[in-house]
């Protein structure tokens, strides 16, 4: 079984790279969130191989061919794990989908299944409802073993995250170019000043918040 395999980066793609270590190149699985982590291929980190904890998935349909699925932290395997163990019909690559959501926040995510927010998984981390609703009734009992460092990156905004003038506020920057968790935290950093608002000032001072 292996655990974590550290080696150069030969490749990179959207959901996968290619990593070498001992003359052996290894295909390695990984999630979007991941890959926007890692350096350009063909670069050390910090002087240093790269270093990916593994998950090993055996698929029957094709032979019993070993797929190798790859995390950068140990607590990202173990949600992983989680996810593709406990969720009904959720094999490897739909757990992997999940953790690219999950990744935005570990310890935002286990806060929202232990308190059964499916409102904040389908807010903050881009869930459906179904999905979110799934997701606690499979983990809720399950997740509070899984130890995540890291603070809490929305704590104490989900509830505003929630209401229609800041979800207006986060589309409109969406569909400006800007990233979801950068518009959220921006607008949610102007609302928290002045929950009386308009929409229109609110996109306004989150575009200034952008600038500083």
């Amino acid at each position: 079984m292996i655990d974590y395999i550290t080696g150069t980066l030969e490749a990179k793609e959207l959901d996968n790279i290619i990593v070498e270590t001992g003359g052996i190149g290894r295909k390695i699985f990984i999630s979007s969130s991941a890959f926007e982590k890692l350096p350009p291929a063909g670069m050390s980190v910090n002087g240093s191989f790269i270093k990916i904890y593994i998950v090993e998935s055996v698929n029957a349909m094709y032979g019993g061919t070993v797929s190798l699925y790859g995390f950068l932290t140990k607590e990202e395997r173990e949600i992983f794990l989680l996810i593709k163990n406990e969720v009904p019909a959720t094999g490897a690559k739909k757990a992997l989908e999940y953790m690219d959501k999950v990744s935005k926040s570990l310890a935002d995510f286990k806060t929202a299944v232990l308190d059964k927010n499916s409102a904040m998984l389908t807010s903050l981390f881009g869930f459906t409802k179904k999905t979110a609703d799934k997701l606690i009734a499979a983990l809720k009992d399950k997740i509070s073993s899984v130890n995540v460092s890291g603070r809490e990156k929305w704590a104490g905004t989900s509830k505003i995250s929630l209401t229609g003038v800041v979800l207006e506020a986060v589309s409109a920057l969406a569909a400006l170019g800007y990233k979801e968790t950068q518009s959220r935290n921006a607008v949610n950093e102007v609302y928290m000043e002045n929950s009386n608002i308009s929409l229109e000032e609110l996109i306004k001072k989150a575009l200034n918040v952008y600038k500083e």
